[in-house]
């Protein structure tokens, strides 16, 4: 039996909204912040490295636009003072029996940013609208 890659446009966002489908889910990625120390008497003449603090890029979510469907600005609208709701996002990569294979949770999502599509008088493509969202951390689970 021959073992290949997994496909990556069958995809599923639970994201504790309306069940909408997405055309494109991107920042899905943990860094390390690296910190770098010198001790005073250290034979070395250079620093050494050690694992810092996590960071995580912002999560960008594309889909088509629909007519009567506001849930990105509503979400945007609930800021109220230095607070706002936050979701729970699962995003799982699925195989050919619809089944996930691998899974992000995002935790402690909020939207930072709604992005309209771009208009084009002479344009031919699908209105595309865009939600960035900001969150607290990412896990991967199998």
């Amino acid at each position: 039996m021959a073992t290949y890659p997994l496909p990556k446009f069958h995809f599923l966002v639970q994201w504790g909204g309306t069940r909408i489908g997405f055309s494109e889910v991107t920042g899905l990625d943990i860094q390390l912040e690296p910190i770098e120390y010198r001790e005073g008497s250290s034979p070395q003449f250079s620093k050494i490295k050690m694992p810092g603090l996590q960071k995580f890029s912002n999560i960008t979510l594309k889909r088509g636009t629909i007519s009567d469907d506001k849930e990105f600005y509503t979400w945007m609208k609930t800021v109220k003072m230095n607070t706002i709701e936050r979701r729970d996002l699962t995003i799982s990569l699925l195989n050919e029996n619809h089944e996930p294979v691998i899974s992000w949770k995002v935790m402690n999502a909020f939207p930072i940013k709604v992005q309209a599509s771009d208009l084009k008088a002479d344009g031919n493509e699908v209105a595309i609208e865009t939600i960035e969202l900001a969150h607290e951390g990412l896990d991967i689970m199998n």
